[in-house]
């Protein structure tokens, strides 16, 4: 059972995704009752934040963040940005991504995949240096497209939504390059505090999704418990991640409050309070009418 709460907004669901289709009503309705007051639902590609915008204008509760996920940059057109700009000029859209960089499933993981299937060839060497070349051209594209994205939220005073995996030098040294034009938050944060204090020394914050519920998961929870009030959201990520104890399962919005009763009882405080809290932060982090 889980504990009544004060009002909650999920600060990063994909309600487009295929998951969804066939009982959107019904999650958003459960989510309502649930005291899930707000939902943002995440672009991760044009066609994505064009469903995102779709889904704010019929749902009044939800918001939309437009943006090109690092996993997407290597397909998205080389004019994405302009797209992007009018997608991201709508009243309902409250941040811009997500974006980032992306190095867990490289080319060259997926080269690696296929020759383990295939007989050896015997030109390992060969092989190698397509293979790198490949990933460098990947890495290249992920980090273009992920300044273009920067550039935007700067021209537009939007903030950003980060996804990072696998890339923290490279995500950070970018970054930093636009300390104080915006405010990013690293969402999923799936790291430990040395790795957050440096996201809060560029002026950022994290959230945290569903992990933080579970039992393998005790450097994120020493995290949860020592970051400060106004550094952190809460968020489903969902359909992934579903918070104890539905994972495993589908994750939807009114799942947040798991991942809110997890973080108040590591850290000692009431639900209440991290409701309170996480509000705060959403309000002056999001572009909800009337919140900035």
């Amino acid at each position: 059972m889980v504990a009544e709460f004060a009002m909650l907004t999920d600060t990063h669901a994909h309600l487009d995704f295929p998951d969804f289709e066939k009982d959107i009503e019904v999650v958003v309705r459960r989510a309502g009752e649930a005291g899930v007051h707000r939902i943002i639902t995440i672009g991760t590609t044009l066609d994505g934040s064009q469903r995102a915008i779709a889904l704010a204008e019929r749902f009044p509760q939800v918001f939309a963040a437009v943006g090109i996920h690092p996993n997407n940059a290597s397909q998205a057109p080389e004019d994405v940005i302009g797209p992007l700009r009018q997608l991201a000029r709508h009243p309902k859209v409250a941040a811009l991504g997500e974006c980032g960089l992306d190095y867990h499933r490289l080319p060259s993981s997926r080269m690696h995949e296929a020759a383990v299937a295939t007989p050896a060839l015997g030109n390992e060497t060969q092989a190698d240096l397509a293979a790198a070349l490949a990933d460098g051209a990947e890495k290249e594209r992920q980090a273009i497209v992920f300044a273009q994205q920067l550039d935007l939220a700067a021209e537009l005073g939007l903030n950003v939504i980060v996804h990072e995996r696998d890339a923290w030098d490279d995500t950070l040294r970018i970054i930093s390059r636009y300390t104080g034009q915006f405010r990013a938050v690293f969402h999923c944060f799936g790291r430990g505090i040395e790795h957050a204090e440096q996201i809060f020394a560029l002026g950022h914050i994290v959230s945290f999704t569903g992990i933080v519920t579970f039992k393998n998961a005790a450097t994120l929870q020493a995290c949860a418990a020592a970051v400060k009030r106004g550094q952190f959201m809460v968020e489903t990520d969902c359909p992934f991640l579903a918070p104890a104890p539905h994972r495993g399962k589908r994750c939807e919005p009114a799942h947040v409050h798991h991942t809110a009763a997890a973080l108040a009882a590591l850290r000692g405080e009431t639900p209440e309070e991290v409701a309170e809290a996480t509000e705060e932060t959403a309000n002056h982090f999001f572009r909800f009418p009337g919140s900035q």
